[in-house]
Parts: C-alpha cells; structure tokens; sequence
C-alpha cells in the first residue's frame, strides 16, 4: 500500500527527516575533514617527501653501501605508495560524500536480520559512505544487502553474499523522494505496480539526457542488473522496458562489485548511433562512475584502420566461413606481400619478406604463422639499422647534432670517443628516425591482406567485416585487456557482423540487449542467430525477457503492441496511468495531409515532439515542408529538451520523446510486409505521452 503523507502533521515524516538532517549533518561534516585533510596532508606530505629525499645519500663505492642506499630508496618509494593510497582514498571518498550531498538516499528498508533480534534499518543511496566507526550510514544501492528493497517482496526474503544465501524478514520497504537535506514525501510499497516514485518518474517529460533509474529499478530490470558473471547474457525486451538503462546500470553494478580488478577501460559498449551515445553519456557519471569505451560498429570500424571500406551490412556468415575453411591451405605469392617503407627509406624489401614468409610457411596461416614472421621481420629490420649505422653520411648527421636535438633524442649531451661509440648513437639515431617501421610490422603492413582475400573470394574488394574477419584469422589478436562488452540494440547487427565482435573479443564477456521487434533494416540476425553464434564462441548464453513498458502510456502501449504477434502481445504491459488516445487520420488530398501534418508540429504541449520518418529521403521531403520551425538531427546534433524534431527512423533507435508524429503512414511506405511492421512498432514506441499517426493517401494496413 502506498502512503502519501500529510506534510504538517505527520509523525513518520518528522521522524524521517530528522534521521536525514542528521545524516545531512554527517555528509557535511565528512566532507569537510576530507577536504581539511587533504589541504594538509598534501602540504606535510611534500614536505616530508622533501625531508626524507634529503637524508636518502647516493653511495655505491661497496656492496653494502650499494645495498643500504637501494633500502633507503626502496622506503621512501613504499612511503610515497601510502601516502598516494591515502590520496586516492579520501579522494574516492570525497566523491562519493559529494554525490550523495544531493541526495543522501532514496529508500529505506527494515529488516530482521535473525529471530528474535531487533530489526535494523538499512537506508540505500547511490552511493555508500561509513562514519568513524567504520558503520554504514548509507549502504551502496550496488551491495548485497540492498538487494532486499529491488527484490519487491515483503516478508521472508533473501540476498547473496560472496555466493551465500541470506534470508531476511522484510518488514519495511520506504521509498523517499529528498533533494539535499529536504524530505518532500515518504512511500511505504509493497508491489512493483504501486512503486511511486516509478510512477511519479513516469509523468515526466523528455529529458535532454537520460537518467538513471537506480531508485525505481524493478523486479524483472533487477534480474538482469544483478545476474551472475557468465560468458553471455542476451536480453530480448519490449520497446521502453528500460533496456539501455538497465544496461548502464549493469555496468555500474560490475564495477563496483569488481572494483579491486576491473576498470572502466575494460568496458566496451556499442551504440546505435553518435545521437544515442551523447544522449546517454551522463548516466554513469551520475553515479559516480566514469563511462566505459563507448563507440559505434561505424567508428569500432575505423579505430582498426577499414573506415573506408563498406560496413559489411551484406556480408553473409558463408563468405566468412569460406575465408576460414580456404586460408587452411593458402600459400601466400610474391604479389601478396609489400615492402616495410618509412619516411621514403625502404628499410626491407619485398625480397627479404618473402624470404621471412617461406621461412615458416610450413606451420600454415594463423596466429602462430603470423608471429614467426613477424619477430622474424623485427630481427631483420634491427638488422638493416645496424648496417645503417655504419653508414659514414648519417654518423655525420648524429655528430652535427646541436645541443638541444642531442638532448631531445639521447637524454644528455654526447662527445663519442672512437667508432664503437659513434656507431652506437648513430642507431640511436636511426632507431628513433624510424621506429615506424616496427609498428608496420606489427600492424601487418608487409601483408596485403585485401589482395589476398580477394583472391579467396574471388571478388572484386572486401568489405570492413570481411576484412576484419581475415585479419583475425592471420593474427587471433583482438582486444585481450576487455573483460565486458556490452551490445545495445542487437538486433540491429548482422551474424557476420557479431562473429566478427565474438572473435575480437574472445576473452570478454558479452552482454546483448536489443528487441526482435525492432529490427528495421533486412538481413540483421535474429535472436536464435545471436545466441547460436555465441554458443559457439564463449559456450554458453543465458536468456531474459523484458515485458513491461515503462516509457509508453497504455493507449501507446496497445497500439504498438498491436503489431507484434498475438501470443507475445498478451505478454505486454504499461505501468503507465492512462493518457492520450492516439490520434490517426488519413488524407486524400496532399494539401489537406500538410495542412494536418502543420498543425500537428505547431500543436503547442509540454516536452520535445519528434517528427520520425521512415527514411532519410523522408526527412529530406519534410524538412522542405515543415521549415524552419522544425530541427533537423543528424549524427552531430544534440537533442534539446523542448521543441520539434525531425529525424529519421535510423536516427530515432533508443530515443524517446513526449510526442510522436508518425508522418508517413500510408501504404506505400508501410505495406503489410514484417520489415514495415517493425519499422513501424520502433517508430511509435518512441512516444511517452502522444502520438499522432498521418498518411497522405490510403492509411497503412498495419493499423487498419
């Protein structure tokens, strides 16, 4: 039962805000210690650091001396270690102190933690802080205990701790909605369904940018923010189930459970669209955590060198297959290897690397094939600087040296004495003049891996897929440092394409999200497909569904769910209070369709309406129609929190807007075929509040 309490005469609310003036009391109070503390301690630590440098004295004229120098050195290096560590912890702390400044928890639970013994309240915040005492004012919404306010179960519950099972007696389960020190109002829930602050979240508007959900995550979003470390989780939800928030969360929640051995960096996460990657870009930092690698399949593409190429989109899975079966027996030709070049030098010829190939073609192209040749390659290339060394011209260069070039290339000013010397600063010199060369070695510059997958597929040029795939082949060599890769809309990908991600990342656990229904664009993977794909690389997938639409009213909610198959659509809920019906009108005459379409966009309400066309031609088309009144987004724009937009479908992935104007209806553009069906569930499932549905010409069958 939900309790909304009277504000003046309330014992329960004076009583919570005091417990919040009080823990208010001790954030501050916190907060300025540590500040106090760092001021000072960074003054007396170089001051100490300066003291203790000057007493350390150089002395290395006998073994003992050497070995008590090396001692004193060695203490302060583990002294500067505390005093960093010291750092690193308040400044942790001071994070988290500040974070919590501005809400310093939102729930509360009660719980009896054995029979018979007093119960113990337990308040959640973003983020967990302890007193002097090392006892928990706040406790991390990420920790075990928490689990028992997510798991929305009253009465004997339970939460795991380091692999245990502990079963609890919830008796109390409190949310609250603060801002700073303030208490506005207190909710006593029990069931997902009367979950307030869930529901007093859902009245909002758009936001410029997406926020996190950790007060109002729920039962079935905890499931997946919470799952077990497995090698893949692939997770099918229903348009505005939360997909990308509950993903965003799950990475949160790694990194705090995993916080001794995982960082941020270890983190990949692929995004739809540039639009989308913006949009989202502040969640984690609001819980005070940093944002992992973020990118596109499109940039994940250029980061390794093929931007230029086709993305791959009809790559098919056989093409890649043949690339693996025939590279089995491939004997590499002259013709398929090239000559190390650097600044116009050529260092090794084409000779000389085909001499490097046929060294070790016994073992057959792969990975351990690829690396003979490779350290072969560098030895040669040490090789040819030595020689170059000896070169009279350019030992001539090295002793022209000015001052600062000696300085910025050896360290220090030189004066060689004798040949020996002069030889060994001018491979200094050539070392430094083309250390390139060794990262094209190591880059497979000396493999003309296009020519050589052209020859296998008997085709005119690769695309980035097949590129990256044969590359793979040759070298094995992904992304080892990744331990978490996480796929948003992934059934927007082709099985071509995520063989490709499986095998760049072979070592990383995978976690994929997307919606079946969603999939806009012919020849993208299915869910069967997805999880067959990284059954075969990682093992095993586990599954979960999402089938609770947060974002959607349940007028919205019907009218897309309406397109999906029966059995499913029977599935499909909104926790939303009832809104708007849905307004759909089809026009005969052009004129009347604008006229419509116009005053749809000039319609004044709260929020950011969203003009989503079916096509990038589309756009085109209404941004002529519409004006200026209207914003255009592409892959640089921000969305702005108020106004009108206009973008395409492609652009709209992942989005949501107060009111949806779906301009295109007519069946020309939505034929009763299962793309357009899709098309059209991802289109009108970007509404919060509104929709509005236009065709010019005979109305789409898919809402007839």
């Amino acid at each position: 039962m939900d309790t909304t309490p009277n504000q003046h005469d309330d014992p329960i609310l004076a009583k919570e805000q005091a417990h919040l003036s009080e823990v208010y009391g001790w954030l501050l109070k916190i907060r300025d210690n540590i500040t106090s503390d760092l001021d000072s301690n960074h003054a007396g630590a170089r001051q100490d650091l300066i003291d203790m440098s000057e007493e350390v004295r150089l002395n290395f004229n006998s073994s003992d001396e050497t070995m008590e120098t090396l001692a004193a050195i060695e203490t302060l290096n583990n002294i500067i270690d505390v005093y960093n560590q010291y750092h690193d912890s308040n400044v942790d702390k001071l994070r988290r102190v500040t974070l919590l400044l501005m809400q310093p928890y939102f729930a509360k639970v009660t719980l009896e933690m054995r029979p018979g013994r007093p119960a113990r309240d337990v308040y959640i915040g973003t983020a967990g802080i302890t007193d002097e005492h090392s006892r928990p004012i706040v406790v991390d919404w990420r920790s075990p205990v928490a689990e028992t306010y997510y798991n929305q179960q009253m009465g004997p519950t339970s939460y795991s701790v380091d692999g245990r099972e502990r079963t609890v007696n919830l008796t109390l389960r409190r949310q609250f909605d603060i801002v700073r020190d303030q208490l506005n109002s207190y909710f006593d829930t029990s069931v997902a369904i009367e979950d307030s602050l869930l529901l007093s979240a859902l009245k909002s508007h758009h936001s410029e940018k997406l926020k996190a959900i950790t007060a109002t995550i729920q039962r079935e979003q905890n499931e997946v923010v919470r799952h077990d470390d497995v090698p893949v989780l692939l997770v099918n939800g229903i348009a505005g189930s939360g997909k990308t928030s509950v993903l965003l969360q799950r990475i949160a929640y790694l990194l705090y459970r995993k916080r001794k051995t995982l960082s941020e960096d270890q983190v990949w996460l692929f995004t739809p669209n540039a639009v989308f990657e913006r949009y989202i870009d502040t969640v984690l930092p609001s819980m005070g955590e940093a944002n992992p690698q973020t990118l596109t399949w499109k940039s994940f593409v250029a980061e390794q060198g093929a931007g230029e190429r086709d993305l791959g989109r009809s790559t098919s899975t056989k093409t890649l297959r043949h690339l693996e079966d025939s590279s089995r027996d491939l004997v590499l030709e002259p013709d398929d290897l090239r000559e190390i070049r650097c600044e116009g030098e050529v260092l090794l010829k084409v000779s000389q690397v085909v001499g490097a190939v046929r060294k070790f073609e016994r073992f057959g192209v792969g990975p351990r094939f690829t690396a003979l040749v490779t350290d072969e390659l560098h030895d040669r290339l040490d090789r040819r600087f030595t020689q170059m060394a000896k070169d009279e011209g350019l030992q001539e260069e090295m002793l022209g040296l000015d001052v600062d070039q000696q300085v910025e290339l050896f360290g220090e000013t030189i004066s060689p004495e004798g040949d020996a010397e002069t030889v060994t600063y001018t491979r200094r010199l050539v070392e430094s003049r083309f250390s390139g060369a060794h990262d094209q070695i190591e880059r497979l510059a000396w493999l003309r891996l296009d020519r050589v997958g052209m020859r296998l597929l008997s085709q005119p040029a690769l695309s980035a897929t097949e590129w990256l795939y044969l590359r793979l082949i040759f070298t094995d060599t992904g992304e080892k440092t990744a331990r978490f890769v996480m796929v948003d809309e992934v059934q927007d990908y082709t099985e071509a394409q995520l063989m490709v991600l499986a095998r760049y990342f072979s070592r990383a656990h995978f976690l994929l999200l997307g919606d079946e229904n969603q999939a806009i664009s012919e020849g993208t993977a299915t869910f069967p497909q997805v999880a067959e794909i990284f059954r075969e690389s990682h093992g095993s997938v586990d599954e979960c569904r999402l089938l609770t639409s947060y974002r959607s009213s349940p007028e919205i909610t019907a009218l897309f769910a309406g397109l999906v198959k029966h059995d499913e659509r029977l599935r499909l809920a909104s926790v939303q209070r009832e809104g708007v019906k849905p307004t759909i009108q089809a026009f005969a005459e052009r004129d009347d369709y604008l006229r419509a379409l116009r005053a749809a966009v000039s319609e004044p309400g709260a929020g950011l309406t969203a003009v989503i066309a079916q096509s990038d031609a589309r756009v085109s088309w209404l941004s002529k129609q519409l004006g200026e009144g209207v914003c255009v987004v592409d892959h640089d724009s921000d969305l702005p929190v108020t106004g009108v937009v206009l973008l395409s479908l492609r652009m709209a992935k992942g989005l949501e807007f107060d009111h949806v104007i779906v301009p295109d209806a007519q069946a020309e553009v939505y034929p009763d075929t299962p793309l357009a069906r899709r098309q059209l569930y991802t289109a009108l499932s970007r509404a919060m509040h509104r929709v509005t549905v236009l065709a010019q010409g005979a109305l789409t069958p898919l809402l007839g």
